[in-house]
């Protein structure tokens, strides 16, 4: 079986819900990973979503902020979904199609503006979920795996407009740079976007704050799609949707996407 997957912080749902349904439509993917859904999962807007044949969910939700949401063609399973941190937040979820391959979806916290845990709780909060996910992937060993999300970390040079320029801006620290690889050691996790695509730069965020943001192009690649090494070569086809971000009343993301022959 070949399924496409996409991942996408859409940075409220019942906002953009015209914005999912135009991806839905044009897109087709057969699984859509969302973040930052904004809303609890009884007011998440299912009838749109529904008629267009994604009559599967799983998630997790919280009034006006965080929450994340698997929509599915195919039947998925609820396996859960863990208070990385202790933060009581909404920000991770598991499905399992009936493939046996499990995703993950997870939003990793922004971390604020400074650098620095003393100066900025959450900034530690943000390597404290880090330092839990990197526990988690190594006490569970996880197999037959994808995990997707905004991880809120653009790892490498020529993942950023400017290396140097964002060397102590949040999201390209080194110290959260190190803490992400950790995570990702930790599980074996393969970051299937740069196995496809492994040179060039790649973004997948720009800030709402640019007048033109396609423009002045100061773009970063939060948004990620890994997976466990025993199906990471079944994936190919990844691709970030840049146009999107030009949608009227976007969101600052643009969906990720890769497909898998399992």
């Amino acid at each position: 079986m070949t399924f496409t997957l996409a991942t996408w912080n859409i940075n409220s749902v019942r906002l953009r819900e015209a914005l999912v349904c135009r991806l839905l439509q044009e897109e087709a993917p057969d699984v859509l990973c969302l973040q930052e859904i904004k809303t609890p999962v009884e007011k998440f807007p299912l009838e749109q979503f529904h008629a267009l044949g994604y009559r599967h969910m799983v998630a997790r939700g919280q009034k006006g902020y965080n929450g994340v949401a698997i929509l599915s063609k195919l039947p998925i399973t609820d396996v859960g979904g863990r208070d990385f941190a202790t933060l009581g937040h909404a920000r991770h979820v598991a499905g399992q199609l009936e493939n046996g391959v499990t995703i993950h979806n997870f939003y990793v916290p922004a971390g604020g503006d400074i650098p620095d845990r003393e100066q900025n709780v959450k900034f530690g909060q943000k390597l404290d979920f880090l330092t839990e996910m990197r526990d988690w992937a190594h006490a569970e060993k996880p197999q037959k795996a994808i995990l997707v999300g905004d991880l809120n970390i653009a790892p490498r040079e020529d993942d950023v407009w400017n290396h140097k320029s964002l060397l102590k801006i949040v999201s390209h620290t080194p110290i959260e740079v190190e803490h992400l690889a950790q995570t990702q050691d930790a599980g074996a996790w393969v970051d299937v976007t740069r196995q496809d695509i492994p040179e060039g730069r790649l973004y997948s965020w720009w800030s709402y704050r640019a007048a033109d943001w396609d423009a002045a192009d100061k773009g970063r690649r939060l948004d990620h799609v890994w997976a466990t090494p025993d199906i990471s070569g079944a994936a190919h086809g990844s691709r970030i949707l840049r146009p999107v971000r030009g949608w009227e009343q976007p969101s600052d993301h643009v969906p990720v996407f890769a497909s898998f022959d399992l």
